[in-house]
């Protein structure tokens, strides 16, 4: 459920330290496309695509992921990377249009190239990224040799989070989806794997949301959460034209 929550939310900035002893729940999937989009080719005539080792194998994935979770190591925190299983049928409409997106961009792309105009094709490279079956293994292969745990989702890993974290066998879900909350995690932290990263100029820091100070400040339950997000618009439902207009949530 893409649904931006952001102007419902007060998100306090943290340092990473804070969440040392935590079992912290990781949307691989959203994870290793951050790297996979900013680990890239970005010379005068690269393509745009990402770190590739000398056998062209893609490694962007693997090289973030990896620096990232030992850094979390060092500093105590408990990672559980969290990869998504099966799609549920109710995504299909959103799913064939980020299809449609791509292919769009691949024809871009690829005359971007045969022009010489590598600025659109670098731009167009970041929309085509793909994150295979076997880049998912190799993922949960590294993860394996670190130590580090890892779960299939059911279907979606953000949602397959936060019912862990529900459970008690999470403390946070770390991710950048907002649906997250949705789906009941208590704690919600985004920005967890761009933490101290520059962004136009700026530091990134990781933001920690609350759901229930967030539900409290509204004066909602999470039922009505979930309502609200239906309303607005999610991956699942296209919402009321012009509800988010009308609620100021742009």
């Amino acid at each position: 459920m893409g649904c931006n929550l952001r102007d419902l939310a007060t998100p306090e900035e943290i340092n990473l330290a804070e969440l040392s002893g935590k079992r912290v729940g990781i949307d691989a999937f959203l994870t290793a496309f951050q790297f996979l989009t900013t680990i890239r080719d970005r010379s005068p005539t690269g393509d745009g695509g990402p770190l590739r080792d000398s056998k062209g194998r893609v490694v962007a994935h693997l090289m973030g992921i990896l620096n990232r979770t030992t850094s979390m190591l060092s500093m105590g925190i408990q990672p559980v990377f969290i990869f998504d299983g099966q799609s549920p049928e109710l995504k299909a409409d959103e799913l064939a249009a980020r299809r449609k997106r791509r292919l769009e961009a691949e024809a871009i792309h690829k005359q971007a190239l045969e022009d010489g105009d590598y600025q659109t094709a670098q731009k167009m490279a970041q929309r085509i990224v793909h994150y295979s079956t076997e880049m998912i293994d190799d993922t949960k292969k590294m993860l394996d040799l670190l130590g580090v745990r890892w779960v299939d989702a059911a279907a979606e890993g953000e949602g397959q989070a936060a019912v862990m974290a529900v459970k008690g066998q999470l403390d946070i879900v770390a991710t950048q989806d907002w649906d997250a909350l949705l789906y009941g995690s208590p704690i919600l932290v985004r920005n967890l794997m761009s933490h101290g990263s520059k962004r136009h100029g700026r530091t990134v820091k990781a933001q920690k949301i609350n759901l229930q100070e967030l539900l409290d400040t509204h004066d909602l339950t999470r039922e009505q959460l979930v309502d609200l997000a239906i309303m607005i618009g999610t991956d699942f439902h296209p919402g009321l034209k012009g509800m988010a207009q009308r609620l100021g949530l742009n």
